[in-house]
């Protein structure tokens, strides 16, 4: 199973680093799982919902370039569903009896863009709170980590 997970930015702290560095590890026990980061765009100076359009328009189609037609794209954003952590193996398992690409998107501090969201075939949320950036990356690899260990019918919850 490949596994892609596309990011806006990149990781500014060392712990952040080592967090997502020992969960990626742990994952190749499972498949084949890789990091792209894409450049963020500047906050505009005015919030104008025009401007924060703009920025994500360019930001999603920097996203969008990694994206091939055949790819499974799940976007984390706030307004997806939320899943349990059995729920997300079994859709983990469908996706690998599938065969295609997963690729996971996590959008920067304004979220994704409608094109980005609309190529989307599944949108995921973890929490119905708001996490940083890299807080939302370390979470979805523990959840994929756990996802993955479930599918082997290992221990998962200590």
């Amino acid at each position: 199973m490949r596994h892609l997970l596309l990011c806006v930015g990149k990781l500014s702290e060392p712990w952040q680093r080592a967090a997502v560095g020992e969960y990626m590890k742990r994952l190749t026990r499972y498949g084949d799982f890789g990091v792209v980061e894409v450049a963020d765009e500047r906050e505009p100076a005015s919030l104008t919902p025009a401007a924060i359009e703009g920025l994500l328009g360019r930001e999603g189609e920097r996203l969008l370039r990694h994206v091939r037609d055949d790819d499974t794209l799940i976007a984390l954003c706030l307004e997806g569903e939320t899943l349990t952590s059995e729920q997300l193996a079994r859709e983990l398992r469908a996706m690998i009896m599938a065969g295609r690409r997963v690729v996971w998107v996590i959008g920067g501090s304004f979220g994704l863009s409608d094109k980005v969201t609309s190529r989307a075939g599944r949108r995921i949320s973890l929490s119905k709170m708001t996490f940083p950036h890299a807080l939302a990356r370390i979470l979805l690899l523990e959840q994929l980590y756990r996802a993955s260990k479930i599918n082997a019918g290992e221990r998962y919850h200590k």
